[in-house]
């Protein structure tokens, strides 16, 4: 791959805002002559093989995708290396919440209660949470019933309807707890989903990162140096790049690490949520 390569991104269209951010970078690039494409594909699991497969160059990972490339690398003596992120993709922390009505004051009084969840592969809204309840001393599934939203299974949590409807079902009185990103609680109670009062959380999660850029050995390297210098460069006070930023969702790029998804990684190597998935691809590949 020569200087004249044109870098290929590859992201989850988990919503129709994705074509015009990505779009908006796409022109942004061009004015600064990198080569830019991109690739939408209608989940992480398609996206993560097409990575392996060399059809793109830097993907725009979930956690659980970051994970997944991880372990796929490693299973086949490659490298994956996250190379940016967001300045919101890190230190998140997800909550279990109650009714305020309700006589549960901490985890110990959802034993034989049922919690309800977002999508089975939610890093935020389900994985990490039930991985809090193990680590505090009830089993999912045995010492308290687990309501799964798999909504848009595949997209790994990005869509937020699961946790919507996780909270939906608390207020209904259908579950006696229920589990989302700190932020999303918020968001429910600002858009009315839940009222003002109306919930009381009763825990918070570890704290943990979010999406990455990753990259896989073998990309052009000086076209993905630019893409990061170029990323790392963005100001928010430049209204050329102020409305890019706001629909993806950040104030500034921040380098890429690896440190805040071990929370996620122990939730994975508990509930084997991505072996089979894993064992596949390497198989493709060798």
């Amino acid at each position: 791959m020569g200087n004249n390569t044109t870098l290929l991104l590859g992201a989850v269209a988990y919503d129709p805002k994705v074509v015009t951010i990505w779009d908006g970078f796409q022109r942004y690039f061009a004015r600064h002559d990198l080569a830019f494409d991109y690739i939408l594909y209608s989940n992480y699991e398609r996206q993560v093989e097409s990575h392996f497969a060399g059809h793109i160059h830097i993907a725009w990972n979930s956690p659980l995708a970051w994970l997944q490339s991880e372990r796929i690398a490693g299973d086949l003596g490659r490298r994956a290396e996250a190379i940016c992120m967001r300045d919101t993709d890190r230190d998140l922390t997800s909550v279990i919440f109650v009714r305020s009505s309700a006589r549960i004051r901490n985890i110990d009084d959802l034993k034989g209660k049922r919690v309800a969840v977002g999508a089975n592969d939610s890093p935020q809204a389900t994985l990490i949470p039930l991985s809090c309840f193990a680590n505090l001393g009830l089993n999912p599934g045995k010492d308290f019933e687990v309501l799964s939203f798999d909504k848009l299974v595949g997209k790994h949590g990005d869509h937020i309807g699961g946790e919507r409807e996780a909270a939906r079902a608390l207020l209904r009185g259908e579950a006696d707890a229920a589990c989302c990103v700190d932020g999303n609680h918020l968001l429910f109670t600002q858009e009315g989903t839940l009222t003002a009062g109306s919930t009381s959380v009763i825990a918070h999660t570890s704290a943990y990162d979010h999406c990455n850029f990753t990259t896989l050995d073998g990309a052009p390297p000086e076209q993905v140096h630019r893409f990061r210098e170029l990323l790392l460069g963005m100001s928010y006070s430049d209204s050329e790049v102020r409305p890019l930023l706001d629909l993806e969702g950040l104030k500034q790029w921040q380098p890429g690490r690896t440190e805040g998804y071990a929370a996620l990684d122990a939730a994975l190597h508990r509930f084997g949520t991505v072996d089979d998935f894993v064992k596949s691809v390497v198989a493709h590949c060798k």
